[in-house]
């Protein structure tokens, strides 16, 4: 199959009757958080908005009742000048989740008001619900954003104990200072554009915030996962355990390090395993950290364990993307069934259109079977996604040589250009040149 990523070890199959099954016994509420609506504030106010949506997923993310969707799917929709009620529209149907969770903030006679809204998707129809508004006081902005999740939970009808709600109104304010936490929500703003300037900011943004509130977690947490992003795995390493070290309750950073021990070049399965099953113990209806736990358990050819720890996955978030991935892997890479792992990565991307893993993978199957015209498109498809991405270049120049040398030519001359500028690729844009150099020389005969 040419050049390919690593591929799970997995030996036993995990029908696609046992994964609906899996589907069925919880369904949590697929809820859409988008940053409240700003624009009658000034320039200096308008990061409030972002900053209500970061208190409501902060703190909705205590809860097992509810699977949020990752933001940067939003990516799709542009960036709308706010996010008032026909672009959340437009998104709910789109994501085709249960409800979505945004707002307005506003001056009335001087005063900040909060006003929260929910808009449910039942049977097709959209049905807007206006919350109590929020009044906030002169220097009392975080705590009252804080109150916001616990509102939203109750107008969805999930119950909460006192012990929940306090838990929640917490983890919602995770600074006291609102200087380090308008920083933090400027950073969120800057990430979500996505690509390495905007990241750049946002680096820049989370360290001032940091050094205004050296305490605050989140933010040590986040300023790692956005050079995880920038691909400084060292900086993101420190800022994980820096997290962990202020906080050891905070789970996020601990499945954050097994997404980095897993990466490791050096084969770090066990230590991953260890920081997913802590992420687990602190937070046991954390998805992604079941599914980073079985991805690692494959890595390390624990069969049963791996389609356990998936299933556990599906268990807390039937929707999850990352689920199928896995299993369109195992399904083709070590059990030969076509049917079954183009259907998992189909769901995949059905579930996030965005997903270039998804699309890699499904790409492979196609040119393995011999289905190079499939496999164009996918590969193309993941390039017009991420055109920086050298795996669909290199294998789509591949798939070319057998079905238009001449395009395959034009295929790898992109890939040299744009791998020789990465140290890592240097083995790779060597063969990639010798494939050229062949090619041409089979032209010219």
């Amino acid at each position: 199959m040419g050049r390919r990523w690593p591929v799970l070890s997995i030996l036993a199959f995990c029908g696609l009757a046992a994964v609906m099954s899996a589907q069925a016994a919880v369904k949590p509420r697929t809820i859409l958080i988008v940053p409240f609506e700003t624009t009658g504030l000034s320039s200096d106010e308008q990061w409030i908005g972002e900053g209500a949506a970061q208190a409501v997923s902060l703190g909705l993310v205590q809860s097992p009742a509810f699977v949020q969707v990752d933001r940067t799917r939003l990516r799709s929709f542009g960036q709308p000048e706010a996010w008032g009620e026909p672009a959340v529209l437009q998104a709910v149907r789109s994501l085709k989740v249960d409800a979505a969770l945004y707002g307005r903030v506003a001056r009335v006679n001087n005063e900040l008001v909060l006003q929260p809204s929910v808009l449910e998707l039942r049977g097709g129809s959209a049905e807007p619900t206006a919350m109590e508004p929020v009044t906030v006081p002169e220097g009392d902005l975080i705590a009252r954003l804080a109150t916001l999740p616990t509102a939203y939970a109750r107008t969805l009808k999930v119950t909460l104990t006192d012990a929940d709600a306090r838990r929640m109104e917490k983890a919602a304010a995770p600074t006291k200072s609102l200087r380090a936490f308008e920083l933090f929500s400027r950073a969120q703003m800057a990430a979500a554009k996505g690509g390495q300037e905007a990241n750049e900011t946002a680096v820049d943004l989370l360290s001032r915030a940091i050094e205004v509130d050296a305490n605050f977690v989140v933010a040590q947490y986040t300023l790692g996962a956005v050079h995880q992003a920038l691909g400084n795995r060292w900086k993101a390493a420190a800022q994980f355990r820096a997290a962990t070290q202020l906080d050891a309750s905070y789970p996020e950073p601990y499945k954050a390090l097994g997404d980095l021990f897993l990466a490791a070049p050096r084969r770090l399965f066990d230590q991953a395993v260890e920081a997913y099953q802590k992420a687990i113990e602190l937070r046991p209806f954390y998805a992604d950290a079941h599914v980073g736990l079985g991805d690692a358990r494959a890595a390390k050819g624990e069969i049963d364990p791996a389609i356990a720890a998936y299933q556990k996955a599906l268990t807390y978030n039937a929707i999850n993307p990352k689920v199928y991935m896995s299993l369109g892997k195992i399904y083709y890479a070590e059990k030969g069934l076509y049917y079954e792992s183009v259907q998992a990565y189909r769901r995949a991307i059905d579930l996030d259109p965005q997903s270039v893993e998804a699309r890699m993978g499904l790409g492979e199957v196609y040119e393995d079977k011999g289905l190079y015209k499939e496999a164009v498109e996918e590969y193309r498809k993941v390039i017009e996604l991420d055109d920086k991405n050298t795996g669909a270049l290199y294998n789509l120049a591949l798939v070319y040589e057998k079905t238009d040398p001449k395009e395959a030519i034009v295929q790898w001359e992109k890939y040299i250009a744009l791998a020789s500028q990465l140290p890592s690729e240097k083995d790779w844009v060597d063969v990639a040149r010798q494939h050229l150099r062949k090619l041409k020389g089979q032209i010219k005969e």
